[in-house]
Order: C-alpha cells, then structure tokens, then sequence
C-alpha cells in the first residue's frame, strides 16, 4: 500500500465516514462499551453465521431467541455486512447512512457488536487487504467495534517465507490503522496459525500491541494437540487474545491425550461446548486471570442437519452454560 493511502485517503474517508456517523458515535456505548466501563463482565456472543439455523425473521430475534447479547459479524472487502439478515435492510458499513441504520437497529435490539470478521488473502494480495483493514477499522471505530478477526493463511509460500511476508503486511496493516486503536485478532486455524512457534514468531516480529488472537479454543484441539496441553496454550496465548471462538469436539476418550493428525475425524466429533471434551471453566478462569475483557463467542458448526428448533435449543444451552460459567456458577 502507497504513503498516499495510509494517511490522506484514510484522513478523508474517515472523515466523510465520520461527519455522517453522529448518530453511531452517540450509540458507541450501547454498541460495546469499553473494557474499563464493562469490567469484569464477559459477554456470550455468537458468530452471525449460526444464527441463520435459528430459523428467525431477521438476525436480531434469532439473537434475542437464543439469548446471546452480542455477535461476531462478517464483513466483507465492501463494507458490507452479509451475515446480518433482514427482510428489508441490507447492512453496511460503508457508508454513514448505512453505519447509522447498522447501530440505531443493533441499540434498539439491544445488541453488541464485538468483533467484525474479515476473511483475509494477505499472500495473494497484500496492498488491497491493507487498504480494506483500514477501512474496516475507520468502520470499527465509528461503530464502536473493539476489535477484528483476521486470517493469516499461506496458500503458496512455504512456511518461512510466508512467515517473513505476513510480518511486513501486518506492520504496515498497524500503521495504516493505528489512528483507530482498533485491535486485529488472528484466529488461530487450519495448518499454520495453529501452531505456537508460528504465532509467537509472527507476534514478535511485528511487535504490535494491537495485534493479537481470536482464540479459537477448538481449533487448537482440531490441530492434533492433546487435550491437557490445550490449557498451556490458553494460558500461553490469553494475555494476547482480543476475541474468543468457543468451539468444542468431543473424541473417544482413549484418543484425548494422543496427539493426533490434524483434523482427525473432525466431522464424527465436534459438536456443541455443552458436550465436548474441553473444560470452559477453566478456559473461563484463564481469560479472567489474563485480564481479558471482551466476549465469549459461540461457534457451532455441528448445524448441517438440525431443524431450526433443534439448532435453537442446542445455542441457548451454549449461551446458558457460558453465562453461568462467566458469573463464576453452575449453569
């Protein structure tokens, strides 16, 4: 990405975004108030691709249906906002009217944003994506969106060479968006980020304290890592995390401390947190004690052949669990 872009272009789209955007700004604490406002409190939030096995007329009553008080939101390279369904309204945040409707619709239904969710390509095309994650940010930031979930995924490059290369895109990703204090948090995923060696090396060389981890407590487990040792990389990568995914498998016992090939028969065993093999009061406990500040949110991808009444009652059991857990109780 050009000098021209990270401080002109983003100067002037951020101040046309921002000159219509009263109205969202006015929102911003209903929206998600700030780590120190909320305290302690953690909030149980979904990832808004569940929330279309609801069944629901739009994305605010399947979230009201299941009790979650937030959500993860997709947002693509044009702003919008396709994971948030409604019959009349399509959302954007690429513009302020479109902003505007996004926060007015969140506040009124009483909802948080806390993370957008960007599927990033950084190897193939490195200067759109940082031109796209300043805009996301401008957006986030005008929404009141703390953070934004980002891929860091090689799809050529061997390892090395993609680790050098992911490191030079992430720092000028920082620069271009360092106005915003919005936080970037790289899920931990697939064959690569879900290797610690990887992500401390990446963390370290691009030394930012704004970039960190959705920890993905699942994925970790999906990598092949035994079950005890998931509880070091908790504790390992809590102090960095900015956003959670809460996903659960549940293997054959005598498979849980093996470690495993990556992905092994994922399909036969993942399933809802409720009934899986890894303890959320623990993984509770460890974002607590990290300091940790932001949401506990769900993502169940075990939907494929649930009726919307089964997948319903299946994310109100999660959110139930979650929520009790979070206030230090049995659910």
């Amino acid at each position: 990405m050009s000098a021209s872009f990270t401080r002109r272009r983003f100067v002037q789209w951020s101040g046309r975004a921002g000159a219509g955007l009263a109205a969202a700004s006015l929102l911003r604490e209903s929206l998600l108030p700030a780590a120190e406002a909320r305290g302690p409190k953690l909030l149980v939030t979904v990832r808004d691709a569940m929330l279309k096995h609801v069944g629901a007329a739009d994305c605010w009553a399947a979230m009201k249906q299941i009790g979650v008080e937030g959500v993860e939101a997709v947002i693509g390279d044009d702003l919008t906002l396709p994971g948030l369904f409604h019959p009349t309204a399509k959302y954007t945040a690429a513009t302020s009217a479109g902003a505007g409707q996004l926060a007015a619709d969140a506040a009124a239904a009483g909802q948080k944003i806390t993370a957008f969710c960007m599927f990033n390509r950084y190897e193939e095309r490195p200067e759109f994506e940082i031109e796209w994650g300043a805009r996301a940010a401008a957006a986030a930031q005008a929404l009141g969106v703390p953070t934004i979930r980002i891929d860091v995924v090689p799809r050529k490059l061997a390892r090395p060479e993609f680790l050098q290369h992911a490191i030079a895109t992430l720092k000028k990703l920082m620069a271009a968006t360092e106005a915003t204090g919005v936080t970037f948090a790289i899920e931990n995923h697939g064959n690569t980020s879900n290797d610690p060696e990887f992500l401390t090396a990446l963390f370290e060389g691009v030394g930012s304290r704004r970039l960190g981890l959705t920890l993905d407590t699942g994925n970790f487990y999906w990598f092949g890592h035994p079950l005890s040792k998931l509880y070091e990389l908790y504790e390992r990568f809590a102090p960095r995390a900015f956003h959670t995914h809460c996903k659960s498998i549940g293997y054959p016992a005598e498979e849980r401390e093996k470690q495993r090939p990556m992905g092994w028969r994922y399909g036969d065993f993942h399933g809802p947190i409720t009934q899986g093999d890894i303890d959320f009061r623990r993984v509770v406990a460890i974002l607590r004690k990290a300091g940790y500040a932001n949401d506990l949110c769900i993502e169940n991808e075990s939907f494929r052949k649930a009726t919307p009444a089964e997948a319903a009652e299946v994310l109100k059991k999660e959110v139930e669990l979650l929520k009790g857990l979070r206030e230090g109780g049995t659910p």
